[in-house]
C-alpha cells in the first residue's frame, strides 16, 4: 500500500511482521530481530528511501536475552529511533520484557513525534509526558482488542492539544491457547479530537490526512485558559 500512495509519514500496526500471539517466550525470541541485523528494518529503510518518507512500524526486538515489544521510526536517510512498550497487556507479560528506556521524541521535517504502543493508551501519563516534551503528533501502533481505545484517544488529543495516529489491526488471530479479536478502526485525530480519518473495522486500507502540526503549539482553550499555564503540578503529588 505504501508503494501506491503518497504521504510524508506512514504508521503501521504493532508487531506487524510477526503477528501478535506467541506460543511461548522462546517462540517470541526466535521470531524477534536484533536492530543490528534486522530484515524488517532493512526493508523499511528501502521503502522510506524510495518514497522519501518516514515510516513507523511495530516489531519484536531482540536485545541480549530479552525481547521487547517495540516500534521504530525510520527516516528517508536510513536513521532510526526505537521506543520500547512500557505497559504490557495480558499475555504479553509472558513473552516480552517491559520497556526500559524513557519516553522521547524524534523530529521529522519540523514535526516533533512521540510514540506509544497499544495498551499505553490507558495510562494518560504517557501521552501527557510526550506532550509536555513538546510533541506535535503521537503515533500509536496497535493490536487493540478492547473497544475503549479509539474513544479514549479523542480525549488524549483534547487534553494535550496534540494530533494522534492510531494504526490498528483487523481480523482474528488464534495461536495455541490464545485467541484475539482485533477492533480495527484505525484513526487520525486533530488537536481538538476531530476524527480526520476513521478506518474500517474489517478490511485492510490506508488512510491519509493533511495536518498543520503547528496547531499543537497553541495550548489556549479560550482567552483565559491555557492548558500548560494553568497546570498546578505542585498539587498533583500522590502519597
Amino acid at each position: 500500500m505504501i508503494r501506491d500512495t503518497r504521504a510524508d509519514l506512514y504508521v503501521l500496526p504493532e508487531l506487524c511482521f510477526t503477528g501478535y500471539a506467541f506460543r511461548s517466550k522462546q517462540e517470541a525470541m526466535d521470531l524477534a530481530e536484533s536492530v543490528s541485523d534486522s530484515f524488517s528494518l532493512n526493508h523499511i529503510r528501502e521503502l522510506a528511501s524510495e518514497h522519501k518518507c518516514g515510516i513507523i512500524y511495530g516489531f519484536a526486538e531482540l536485545s541480549g536475552e530479552k525481547v521487547y515489544n517495540s516500534c521504530c521510526f525510520v527516516s528517508p536517510d536510513g536513521g532510526h529511533y526505537i521506543y520500547r512498550k512500557l505497559h504490557l497487556y495480558y499475555q504479553e507479560k509472558e513473552w516480552f520484557s517491559p520497556g526500559d528506556k524513557p519516553l522521547g521524541l524524534v523530529e521529522f521535517r519540523g514535526c516533533r513525534i512521540g510514540m506509544m504502543i497499544c495498551f499505553d493508551w490507558i495510562f494518560p501519563e504517557v501521552a501527557r509526558s510526550l506532550a509536555l516534551m513538546g510533541a506535535h503528533l503521537i503515533c500509536h501502533p496497535s493490536n487493540l482488542v478492547m473497544r475503549y481505545c479509539q474513544t479514549t484517544m479523542v480525549t488524549r488529543c483534547v487534553e494535550n492539544t496534540v494530533f494522534a495516529v492510531t494504526a490498528n489491526r483487523i481480523g482474528r488471530e488464534t495461536r495455541g491457547e490464545y485467541d484475539f479479536d482485533f477492533t480495527g478502526g484505525s484513526q487520525i485525530l486533530s488537536v481538538r479530537g476531530d476524527i480526520l480519518y476513521d478506518g474500517s473495522r474489517d478490511k485492510e486500507e490506508i488512510g491519509i490526512a493533511d495536518i498543520n502540526f503547528r496547531e499543537s503549539e497553541d495550548k489556549r482553550i479560550n482567552p483565559k485558559n491555557d492548558l500548560w499555564n494553568d497546570r498546578r503540578p505542585e498539587f498533583y503529588r500522590v502519597n
